[in-house]
């Protein structure tokens, strides 16, 4: 339980930082914010469950299980989003409206999946 409530912790942390980079105008910095965010948050639901995430690939295979046990369709989608962000980070390539797009896919990525924490 003590990993998943750190991931946890780190997920808001995160959330919070990306909302004054956007603000600021900081899309590179705010894109990997969001990243942060979304791998913070599967790793907290993998944690919940008994289960230690370590790697990008992982990351995505726990979201696609997460699709079918909880009847959640869009997962895949948002944490693709996700992932483009991160991208984004070391490209700087996504135009600032789209980081903020995919930056609202994270936050609802993170809405569906706090309850399994």
């Amino acid at each position: 339980m003590r990993r998943a409530d750190n991931y946890l912790k780190l997920n808001g942390k995160y959330l919070k930082e990306a909302q004054v980079l956007l603000e600021r105008g900081d899309y590179v910095q705010a894109s990997e914010k969001f990243w942060s965010a979304a791998a913070e948050i599967i790793k907290a639901v993998a944690a919940k469950r008994g289960l230690d995430i370590k790697s990008h690939g992982e990351l995505f295979e726990f979201v696609a299980e997460l699709k079918g046990k909880l009847n959640e369709p869009e997962l895949p989608r948002f944490f693709s989003l996700a992932s483009a962000l991160h991208q984004n980070f070391y490209e700087d390539w996504l135009p600032a409206e789209t980081v903020r797009d995919h930056g609202e896919a994270v936050e609802e990525l993170v809405k569906r999946l706090k309850q399994e924490t």
